[in-house]
């Protein structure tokens, strides 16, 4: 399938605007099938302090980089500025790559992200080098301060994180794509289903990234393919320009020659 209208967040060109997370799934070897059935090129990785010490750790690093894809840190499950920063520096060692996925929670029912913290660990690690993908919300405000902070890609949620709901806040995704034109967005969380993503790509998101419906899916490999036609299915559909919704029925025959029976 043609892929439309690469993406570079960073400058890295991407042809596939789908990013996949890579964990929870049934076994190292459907996760490596379901990336490739996918089409992304980029997957995330979280980097915890227990796991870089196992041997099962390290073979688990061996395995992503032989998928052959780039690799997105993440600091999943970090509640403090403190602890993303070091997180952050330990999978900086740990790949090589100034990338990161900035998660810093502030609420463990929702895992709603800290915004506060947020910024004020994305400034820390933006003057230290890294290329931060800030997770969170769809406030507008809230985003201006990321891209002062250094930022130069936003990933506001979908919905909590592993919830399935897909977007819950319609007006405030279209708002924030509105105020912000020319920024990389990324619809990050909470997404279920194929159609979910392709939503998200009509409104003029920039690409999604999900994990939970790839990895618990009956058929992974398959969900993942699923997810990747709908990525492009959106991306096609926002770029064609989609017909505005109206109030009222509009007849799609014309009446205009239509028999007059007495």
């Amino acid at each position: 399938m043609t892929r439309l209208s690469n993406f570079a967040p960073y400058g890295v060109a991407l042809r596939s605007r789908l990013m996949l997370g890579t964990s929870q799934y049934p076994s190292p070897a459907i996760l490596a099938e379901a990336v490739s059935a996918s089409g992304a090129e980029v997957v995330t990785v979280s980097l915890r302090r227990e796991s870089a010490r196992l041997k099962e750790g390290q073979d688990f690093w061996r395995l992503i980089r032989d998928i052959g894809v780039r690799v997105l840190p993440n600091t999943a499950g970090c509640y403090s500025v403190k602890e993303a920063v070091t997180t952050a520096q330990m999978a900086r060692e740990v790949f090589g790559a100034s990338w990161l996925k900035l998660e810093v929670i502030g609420d463990a029912d929702t895992l709603q992200p800290d915004v506060f913290g947020l910024v004020e660990a994305a400034r820390i690690l933006s003057d230290d080098g890294f290329e931060v993908f800030p997770y969170t919300t769809e406030d507008l405000v809230v985003a201006e301060r990321l891209l002062e902070a250094g930022c130069k890609v936003l990933m506001p949620w979908g919905s909590p994180i592993g919830s399935g709901q897909g977007l819950n806040n319609v007006f405030g995704l279209r708002a924030l794509r509105a105020h912000f034109p020319d920024t990389p967005l990324i619809v990050d969380a909470g997404l279920g289903l194929p159609s979910h993503a392709a939503a998200a790509m009509e409104l003029g998101f920039d690409g999604v990234l999900l994990n939970t419906a790839v990895a618990k899916a009956g058929d992974p490999v398959a969900m993942a393919r699923a997810f990747g036609q709908a990525v492009e299915a959106g991306r096609a559909a926002f770029l064609a320009g989609p017909m505005p919704p109206r109030d009222m029925a509009a007849p799609s025959t014309p009446v205009i020659g239509k028999a007059i029976l007495s």
